[in-house]
C-alpha cells in the first residue's frame, strides 16, 4: 500500500471526522471520537497541526496531532494522538506521520518535543525509540476537570 502523508487542514473535515469515527476506538475505549464540530474546532486551532496518512486508494489510514505552544524557556511541541488503523499497521505510517510531525517542529523553531505513550503500547514504545525520542525521569500528573460521573 502507497502512503503519503498530508496536512489535514487541505482535509475534508467530514472525511477527517469519519475517520476518527473508527480511528479513536482503536486508541481508547475511554474517550470518544470527536464531533464534526469538534474536528472543525481542531482544524481551526493555531496551536494544532492534524497530519493525516493516507493509503493508496487515499483512505485516511492514519492521524497524529502536533501541538505547538510557547512557554518562558522556549517554544515547545507535543505530539499526541498517533493512531494507525489496525489494518495497515506494520507499513511504516507511524513512523511517517512522527517524521512529519518533527520536521514540523523544527521548522517552527521548537527547542523539544515531547509525547506519552502507555506502556502496554509496544510498538508505539519501540517506535519512538527507533525515532530518537528518550525517556524522561519523571512523573506525569493529570487533573480530570469533568464532572465525576453518575
Amino acid at each position: 500500500m502507497a502512503v503519503t502523508i498530508s496536512i489535514a487542514g487541505a482535509s475534508d473535515v467530514d472525511d477527517l471526522t469519519a475517520a476518527f469515527g473508527s480511528l479513536v476506538p482503536q486508541l481508547s475505549r475511554s474517550s470518544p471520537p470527536p464531533s464534526r464540530d469538534d474536528v472543525q474546532a481542531l482544524l481551526a486551532d493555531p496551536a494544532a497541526t492534524q497530519f493525516v496518512a493516507r493509503g493508496g486508494e487515499g483512505e485516511i489510514v492514519g492521524v497524529a496531532t502536533l501541538i505547538v505552544f510557547r512557554i518562558p524557556t522556549g517554544l515547545r511541541a507535543w505530539i499526541e494522538d498517533v493512531i494507525v488503523d489496525e489494518g495497515a499497521s506494520r507499513q511504516g505510517i507511524g513512523r511517517a506521520l512522527t517524521e512529519a510531525m518533527l520536521d514540523r517542529a523544527r521548522s517552527r523553531g521548537c527547542v523539544t518535543v515531547d509525547l506519552t505513550s502507555r506502556p502496554s503500547r509496544d510498538a508505539a514504545n519501540r517506535l519512538y525509540r527507533a525515532a530518537g525520542f528518550e525517556q524522561r525521569d519523571t512523573h506525569v500528573y493529570r487533573y480530570d476537570l469533568r464532572p465525576p460521573p453518575t
